[in-house]
């Protein structure tokens, strides 16, 4: 996983956190939900970048 790559993810996970307490602070449930979506999305490109990285060194 490319350095560049490792920061977009972490700053979609951590936008995703800041929207789900946001939306927790002010009970707002869209904003809180997009914010969980945000993190799982970051999540899940990080697992596909792990993946890809696991190939590479075959």
């Amino acid at each position: 996983m490319g350095l560049g790559d490792k920061i977009e993810n972490a700053v979609e996970k951590a936008g995703g956190k800041g929207k789900e307490a946001a939306g927790n602070a002010s009970g707002d449930e869209s904003l809180k939900a997009e914010g969980q979506t945000d993190q799982a999305k970051g999540d899940l490109k990080q697992a596909g970048e792990k993946v890809k990285d696991a190939f590479k060194k075959d």
